[in-house]
């Protein structure tokens, strides 16, 4: 039996909840098309409202060749669900389209780690992933996608979790174009414009020298309160395991810039794994 569509649970809070209101929103957040798109292992893409993040979000989708499948790793806001959830089955509906699951690569990762699970419940409220779907569906509406929640995992699970990911993606694709990665991250909230920069310069140095753990630990050193610090080092540690060589910071904002607050502002970076 087919099972029913995972239902928008964002529209109309952190994007348009009208077809033709979202599609001015996302191509206006991507910008000037761009004739040549950028092959990438991987990427990090925040997650907040489009009027705050969009822009990055959109420099980093206008930059990407998005592939027939794209794993979304997020954090789990909401505290439903298991520690490390993966939506195996289904599809994700938003007001520009649907997209479905990608059942064999899904089932293809968890039978490599105990540590994920199936499990839609973490799913069904997370705004962290259902926030990409919108440019997915605008670009590739034939995509299929692994969605993908981290709650609470040690720097070792962390690794394994990539390198779960990166095995099952080698397996499966072997010489095939491989899927797209997409970590959903912002980065330090409700702290001054400049303590938010400074802080969040230590985390992105990280990130651009591929380095998972020391990223884990510069985050909990400086109290950097970046909310999917967690799958932006699984997504590391499996774009490693891939062969990547290079990671370029696309773009990085504050709230400020669109709110006019720079007392209590809420970090955002694009950045692009290659």
């Amino acid at each position: 039996m087919r099972q029913a569509a995972r239902l928008p649970a964002a529209a109309g809070r952190f994007y348009p909840a009208g077809r033709h209101e979202l599609e001015s929103a996302v191509m206006q957040a991507l910008g000037q098309d761009k004739a040549k798109r950028e092959k990438a292992v991987a990427a990090v893409c925040p997650h907040a409202g489009y009027i705050y993040s969009g822009a990055v979000a959109g420099a980093v989708y206008s930059s990407l060749e998005i592939s027939k499948t794209v794993i979304l790793i997020g954090p789990n806001h909401t505290g439903f669900g298991p520690e490390v959830s993966i939506m195996d089955q289904g599809s994700w509906r938003v007001p520009n389209g649907e997209l479905k699951v990608d059942t064999s690569l899904a089932k293809a990762i968890m039978g490599r780690s105990a540590l994920f699970k199936a499990d839609s419940s973490a799913h069904v409220y997370e705004h962290s992933l259902e926030v990409q779907v919108p440019f997915i569906c605008h670009l590739r509406p034939d995509a299929m996608i692994v969605p993908i929640t981290i709650m609470r995992a040690a720097r070792q699970e962390l690794e394994t979790i990539g390198k779960s990911i990166a095995e099952a993606v080698r397996a499966a694709y072997n010489k095939r174009p491989a899927p797209l990665i997409i970590a959903s991250s912002d980065m330090s909230h409700y702290v001054s414009d400049n303590e938010a920069r400074n802080k969040d310069a230590l985390a992105i140095r990280d990130i651009l020298a591929l380095d998972p753990a020391a990223m884990l630990e510069t985050v909990h050193r400086n109290n950097i309160s970046m909310c999917g610090v967690l799958p932006v080092a699984a997504m590391l540690y499996a774009a490693m395991e891939l062969g990547v060589k290079d990671a370029r910071l696309v773009k990085y904002a504050t709230s400020a810039e669109t709110s006019g607050d720079f007392e209590h502002v809420v970090g955002y970076a694009g950045i692009i794994v290659k």
